[in-house]
């Protein structure tokens, strides 16, 4: 072997060793990035964990309070005049239950409330605030994977950068060799570094006023304001998931402490609250469970069993089943049957997954429509696609709402003014769904007129 020959392949083999090397480097930056926020994370749920157990604590200590004579407390907290309050605690923590908070009146009577029974009565709260932080905290490995994506830039840089280096090295050692134009100077470079330390979270924008860092600028500019609208995004959503459970949340406590105060005597009481537990932890295990969707499809971990499937036929079935449950509205066929074996409308999809979607679809056209209106499915097809259709005659969607109903957790204000079952995630699941299928969603409506959703997935070419 020509010793030209070994020279090319060591240096084949150095640049293998150092993209590997540089591949590691910058997993483990990623993973010790988010391992950080992780358990920076992980201790603040700790302390709102023990802020929150101290408030339920306070707001049962205040409702015992109030049940006793009006002159017994000061504002439910403050004891009045020959009163006194004390706690009775456990020897260990698996009799908690035993907890008391006892009131001392001045003629040596006790007033005694079970404070640890009542506690452990709230379990729901805790478990559905639990369940949210660990959702969150599940995110951790989605966010490694985003954390790696926007340092690939920087490493792309460095990598960069260093041949500048290497360039310049060549060129000082030996001033004929050709660099081919790589080499910055000095002051660019300190130009650069001076950008960079002066660009903040709030203002993401580096500018050195250098025409030949232009490039860099560039590429630096939409790694930030990609960082930032990421940041942004996942505040967002920990904001509105927080909003959507607080509301099961406060109606549980509440009727909890119906339970607690008149429940034991009072059957109507008992029956109302059951009644109310039961339907707030069935909205709450919905939310829950497109949560756990939405987080799964994010990280990749949601499979599609695609299989050859008719879409009419689909259609169809939710029609059908959409018209038996459902005896408010009028659903509407508006296809011929004969399409149901029409190979035109053949595609191929996971059947559980799009139906689905249509299903809905279907729910947000019959919860924002009037009774007895119609609800009409209409089904079509050109050379690419086949198309779905779902209209109706509800209230309708302004324009500048049209931009935001796919958004998660959004919901426009007549909608929110004529119904508050929707979560504000089904919508983000049927276009997930759809978009996965290489498929897309559009809507036309009018306010006041109705409103057409159309589900578009590739057709299977005929041979």
């Amino acid at each position: 072997m020509s010793s030209e020959k070994r020279k090319r392949i060591g240096k084949w083999a150095k640049n293998l060793v150092k993209t590997r090397s540089t591949s590691r480097s910058e997993s483990s930056t990623a993973r010790s990035i988010s391992w950080g926020f992780w358990w920076r994370k992980l201790l603040n749920y700790l302390f709102f964990n023990l802020l929150l157990f101290a408030c339920v604590a306070l707001i049962l200590v205040y409702s015992y309070n109030k049940s006793l004579p009006q002159d017994t407390f000061t504002f439910g907290f403050f004891p009045a005049r020959y009163h006194a309050i004390s706690l009775t605690f456990p020897n260990t923590l698996s009799s908690f239950s035993t907890v008391r908070y006892i009131v001392h009146g001045p003629d040596s009577s006790v007033t005694a409330f079970e404070l640890g029974k009542d506690l452990i009565a709230l379990w729901p709260l805790y478990a559905a605030v639990l369940i949210w932080e660990l959702l969150d905290l599940l995110h951790y490995f989605n966010d490694t994977r985003r954390v790696k994506r926007a340092l690939l830039p920087l490493n792309t840089l460095a990598l960069k950068a260093e041949k500048l280096g290497n360039a310049d090295l060549l060129a000082s050692v030996h001033p004929n060799a050709s660099t081919d134009g790589a080499s910055l100077s000095h002051g660019k470079m300190e130009s650069l570094e001076q950008a960079i330390e002066r660009a903040s979270v709030d203002s993401p924008q580096i500018h050195t006023g250098n025409e030949d860092l232009a490039s860099i600028e560039i590429a630096l500019n939409k790694l930030l304001h990609q960082m930032q609208e990421a940041k942004l995004q996942q505040m967002r959503f920990v904001n509105d998931a927080s909003h959507e459970l607080r509301t099961p949340i406060a109606v549980i406590r509440g009727y909890t402490d119906m339970l607690d105060r008149w429940g034991k005597t009072d059957e109507a009481v008992l029956d109302e609250s059951i009644a109310a537990l039961k339907s707030e932890s069935e909205h709450m295990h919905d939310l829950v469970e497109q949560l756990l969707f939405l987080a799964r499809g994010d990280a990749g971990r949601n499979t599609l069993t695609r299989v050859p499937l008719n879409f009419a036929q689909l259609a169809f079935e939710v029609w059908e089943e959409s018209d038996m449950i459902d005896a408010s509205h009028h659903y509407v066929l508006g296809f011929d049957k004969s399409a149901l074996a029409d190979n035109r409308y053949q595609t191929v999809g996971d059947i559980a997954m799009l139906k689905q979607s249509l299903r809905i679809i279907v729910q947000n056209a019959a919860r924002y429509s009037p009774a007895k209106t119609p609800i009409t499915f209409n089904i079509s097809y050109d050379e690419k696609n086949v198309q779905v259709s779902i209209e109706d005659e509800g209230m309708g969607i302004s324009e500048a709402a049209v931009a935001h109903i796919f958004e998660r957790f959004w919901r426009a204000d007549n909608a929110r003014a004529k119904s508050n079952d929707g979560s504000g995630l089904g919508l983000s699941i049927a276009k997930w769904i759809v978009d996965s299928h290489d498929g897309s969603i559009d809507v036309l409506s009018r306010e006041g007129v109705g409103t057409r959703f159309s589900i578009a997935i590739p057709r299977v070419a005929l041979r």
